[in-house]
């Protein structure tokens, strides 16, 4: 199995609090626990040729992460068109915090998946609503966060297929952070955490909730359907 960890890579570059954290960028971090985990691993970002999402890499690339926030509309929708066919045919997406603005993520859903939002350093506490799933092994009843931004409901989005975190903030507000959906052939797990401005991906029980979500969306096996005209078929 092979993942792309797919990054803007630009508030690493012009965000001196940013450039501190994640000097290297969220995208290296990343990939450096998900490759100690055993994972082989790769990765890709905005301004590289054709976003670093050429057809060799997303042909490749079982399971791709998405993180995204200041420059949406800067992504091709040429390669948006791209990602979405490669997880109707069974590639895993795992979208990460402000990554539910991104246009794959939209398109995907089908909503316009806006949602609250404030960024004062709050704690958040992000419950364990589904212990049974695959994506919360590992894990106790909740993780804690010292300092996140906080996202709040609505979020528009579709009823998720399966729930598996939901998160409180200090100022009071809830929000579905760990969010799972079937796509075509493909699964797609949302999660919440990850602000540019704190240490979050750092913090080993979301490292364990990003390796769990990858395990969990990966495809079982290849799929080949059939579609179009079709000669009667004879009992």
């Amino acid at each position: 199995m092979h993942i792309t960890v797919w990054n803007e890579f630009r508030h690493e570059k012009t965000n001196e609090k940013v450039q501190a954290i994640y000097p290297d960028g969220m995208h290296n971090v990343i990939a450096g626990f998900l490759s100690d985990a055993g994972f082989d691993v790769g990765t890709a970002t905005l301004d590289e040729l054709e976003h670093g999402l050429t057809d060799e890499v997303l042909d490749n690339t079982d399971v791709l992460i998405w993180w995204g926030h200041m420059a949406h509309g800067e992504v091709s929708d040429e390669i948006v068109t791209k990602v979405q066919n490669r997880v109707l045919r069974g590639m895993g997406l795992v979208v990460l915090h402000s990554g539910h603005f991104s246009k794959i993520f939209k398109a995907l859903m089908g909503t316009t998946c806006n949602l609250k939002w404030r960024e004062a350093g709050e704690k958040e506490r992000l419950w364990v609503v589904n212990p049974a799933h695959p994506i919360a092994k590992g894990l106790g009843e909740y993780i804690e966060i010292p300092q996140a931004e906080m996202y709040g409901e609505h979020f528009d989005i579709p009823e998720p297929d399966s729930l598996v975190f939901v998160s409180w903030f200090e100022g009071g507000e809830v929000f579905r952070s760990g969010c799972c959906y079937h796509r075509g052939m493909g699964k797609i797990f949302y999660f919440r955490p990850g602000h540019e401005t704190y240490p979050i991906y750092k913090q080993k029980e979301v490292q364990q909730v990003i390796i769990n979500g990858v395990n969990w969306v990966k495809p079982d096996q290849p799929v080949t359907v059939n579609f179009g005209n079709v000669p009667e078929m004879m009992g």
